[in-house]
Parts: C-alpha cells; structure tokens; sequence
C-alpha cells in the first residue's frame, strides 16, 4: 500500500490518481501513526517552505517521517517534499527541514533574460542510475514548477541534473530514499514511467 502524506499541502489527489491509473492503490495519509505500518511513502508538496514545514509539524509529522525513511522502507519525496528533506532553506528567511539530506535549498542566480520560477519541460541528464529510472533515458522530459533547488551537501546522492541557466539537482536517490524536483504526476510519460518503477520497488 502506497501512502500519501497530507499535511495541508500538495497535490494529494493528483498524485494518487496517477497511482491509480497505473493500477497501484494509494491511500491519502492524515495520521503519522499510520507512517508504521506503510510499505511505500510519498511526500507531495506546493507552495512555500516555511509553511510546509509549518504544517508537517503541526501534524505531527516530522519524526514519523524520519523514522520511516530510516527504517528502510521505499520513500518519495516530489517538489516541495524534495526540498522538505534536506537541513535548511532559504526561501523568503532561512527555516529548517527535515534534515535526513545533507545539504540547502537555494534560489536561481537572477541572469538577464532567465525566467524564474523555472515553469513547463525540461530535461533530465542522468548521472546515476537508479531504480526509479528502469527504462527512462538521460534526455527524457519532465514537468516543472520552482524558484528553489537543492544543493546536497553529499555530490552521491545526486542521480539526475538539469539546466536552467545553470545546472541544478533535478533528481536525489540514496538507499531507500527517492525525491524528484519536477511533478512526475503531470509529466505525462516518463512521470507515469518513474512512478510505476517506484511502486514496483
């Protein structure tokens, strides 16, 4: 059973349609007692960090999600919940993250003629392979929609780059532990691709 965590923000349903349409059920997860028992997580997430982070304690979500990944189960983190796992960012003040990658989320260097947010397809350049891109070739569009990317402080965990006006981190897998800047639910193919490869994990 796929669980998707809810804390007020995300893209919950699509997310779990996706799921659906590929013939993996997926539940919509509002209790961290549940995080326990679950065989795969998924931490969707729009908007702005310091709210997200704001919620998922609110909810008591924080140390069930830490728990979790450290327990070895297979985990996704999608936009947001990509940035959510890492120590700290800077969007709009410096606010603290889950902490379970090393690393920062940083904004796009302003550069004359480049337009932030990073928004609509790009490529994925893929520098290490891993599970979630089982017959998902480097070049192959995604879907985006940020301001911010992660910075890892740890250059192993990085398994895909992508270029908007400068390279950033597109793609994080360690052990376990899998996140995604873009929306694989809204990048059609290839998103259907590497969330099937998660689900068959």
């Amino acid at each position: 059973m796929i669980q998707i965590i809810d804390y007020g923000m995300g893209n919950l349903r699509s997310v779990q349609k996706a799921f659906e349409s590929l013939g993996h059920e997926a539940t919509i997860c509002t209790d961290p007692k549940a995080l326990a028992t679950a065989e795969k997580v998924v931490l969707p997430g729009v908007g702005a960090f310091r709210d997200a982070i704001g919620q998922l304690q609110a909810h008591g979500f924080v140390e069930p999600i830490r728990d979790y990944v450290a327990g070895g189960r297979p985990f996704l983190g999608v936009c947001l919940g990509m940035q959510l796992l890492f120590d700290v960012s800077y969007e709009d003040g410096e606010y603290a993250g889950l902490g379970i990658v090393p690393g920062k989320v940083v904004r796009f260097d302003s550069q004359p003629g480049l337009k932030i947010p990073h928004m609509g397809w790009n490529a994925l350049e893929v520098v290490a392979p891993n599970p979630l891109f089982a017959d998902v070739p480097s070049g192959s569009h995604v879907y985006f929609v940020h301001s911010y990317f992660v910075a890892p402080d740890d250059e192993a965990v990085v398994a895909a780059r992508t270029f908007h006006g400068q390279p950033f981190v597109s793609v994080i897998a360690r052990d376990n532990l899998f996140a995604t800047q873009f929306h694989p639910e809204k990048s059609q193919r290839t998103g259907l691709k590497l969330l099937e490869n998660f689900a068959r994990l």
